[in-house]
């Protein structure tokens, strides 16, 4: 499909070099870039919508976290013996 976009000077001229130093097409370039643009938001997306469902799962917070992390700690060690 064809489309036209807007972009600054300095960006097409940085996109027009590198296209010709990887020998492909200023489109295909232009559509790559476009392509892990949006990966990696979806990959963002997905991360944060985890940790919300994980955050209401616990509902822990930090501190109550770190406390209970030291308790499990110390009740594994509590018949070792150095």
């Amino acid at each position: 499909m064809k489309t036209a976009v807007s972009i600054p000077d300095d960006l097409f001229k940085t996109a027009e070099k590198t296209a010709k130093r990887l020998g492909i097409p200023r489109s295909q370039l232009f559509a790559r870039a476009l392509e892990e643009f949006i990966k990696f938001h979806s990959k963002e997306s997905i991360t944060e919508r985890l940790n919300r469902i994980y955050r209401k799962e616990n509902n822990i917070s930090k501190e109550n976290s770190d406390d209970l992390s030291v308790e499990i700690l110390r009740k594994s060690l509590k018949n070792d013996s150095w």
